[in-house]
């Protein structure tokens, strides 16, 4: 379980091929450098296991269900990645409940200036689309945003500079493919309504 707060950002240096999916090494800064092997991390959203420390650097181990459902098969050597430890019991919930189970991949459609924010334009999958609610909240790439305009497969988050600035999210350029989770207690409600249903025939 994670909040979507991210807590620091670590760099993609090899995606090895592992039977049917990929080992990963990411490169961590001093913070994350305490890692324990089977500890669960949040990288760009997709709940991982450690599987592996060498110094700053650690392995985990991606299924080829996570490489069809999230970006992490396609992002390029080098590329930045938004990565969070698991929620301790007892710690504040600063963003929203995360599961670092990826609903789709959308894309960043267009960046818009405002002031000192950015408001980001994103597409998202059908999949999502029942969960996108104005003042709900959605994960992108792992951040805990909060939807402020949505109709149908569109939705927009309002960045401000911080996000911008301890988050990856800066680096994104319309067109690039993002790893997107819905608020989890949506997708409970629905699944409950869904139930109740009556069953017809």
């Amino acid at each position: 379980m994670f909040t979507g707060i991210i807590q620091a950002t670590g760099r993609l240096e090899r995606r090895e091929p592992s039977g049917a999916g990929a080992r990963l090494t990411i490169a961590t800064p001093r913070p994350l450098a305490r890692l324990a092997l089977g500890e669960s991390v949040a990288v760009n959203g997709a709940c991982l296991t450690v599987v592996r420390r060498a110094g700053a650097r650690f392995m985990a181990d991606v299924s080829p269900e996570t490489l069809a459902r999230t970006t992490l098969g396609r992002l390029p050597l080098g590329r930045r990645l938004n990565v969070e430890r698991a929620l301790k019991l007892g710690d504040r919930l600063g963003g929203h409940i995360v599961q670092g189970h990826v609903d789709g991949v959308g894309r960043l459609d267009a960046i818009t200036p405002n002031g000192d924010w950015l408001a980001y334009r994103f597409s998202a999958p059908r999949a999502v689309w029942p969960y996108l609610v104005e003042k709900g909240a959605i994960a992108v790439d792992g951040v805990s945003l909060t939807v402020f305009a949505c109709r149908a497969a569109l939705f927009t988050v309002a960045l401000i500079p911080h996000t911008l600035a301890v988050t990856t999210l800066a680096d994104l350029k319309p067109g690039d493919r993002v790893n997107l989770e819905a608020d989890v207690l949506l997708k409970q409600i629905r699944g409950m309504l869904r139930a109740r249903r009556p069953v017809v025939g």
